[in-house]
């Protein structure tokens, strides 16, 4: 069982950075493949980033490459989202979650693959 925690969000203007931070509960958080997602009001949940286990890869949303950066740190069972060059449309409660996957499992786009979620964190990007 892993809990998920995220923290930093808020109000920015379009241009600006904020660094999203997700802590885990647990000592397996290294097993899992970690993945953040984003959700606006009356949208799906879409996929923005996700890391390996080990960090070894990592893997972006088209709409995202090149602006945002997912990275981890294991022993202090946290994973990070740098977005740099927010735009208004990056504006959505912003989702981590855990994935249990097999280690040379591929990373996954997919919600469904993902089986623990933190409460969101609010991102607005004013223009």
């Amino acid at each position: 069982q892993v809990q998920l925690v995220e923290s930093g969000g808020g109000l920015v203007q379009a241009g600006g950075s904020l660094r999203l931070s997700c802590k885990a509960s647990g000592r397996t958080f290294s097993s899992y493949a970690m993945g953040w997602f984003r959700q606006a009001p009356g949208k799906e949940r879409d996929f923005v980033a996700a890391i390996m286990w080990n960090g070894g890869s990592t893997y972006y949303a088209d709409s995202v490459k090149g602006r945002f950066t997912i990275s981890r740190d294991n022993a202090k069972n946290t994973v990070y989202l740098q977005m740099n060059s927010l735009k208004p449309e990056d504006t959505a409660v912003y989702y981590c979650a855990a994935s249990s996957l097999p280690r040379s499992s591929r990373l996954s786009t997919s919600p469904f693959s993902y089986d623990y979620w933190g409460q969101g964190t609010q991102v607005t990007v004013s223009s």
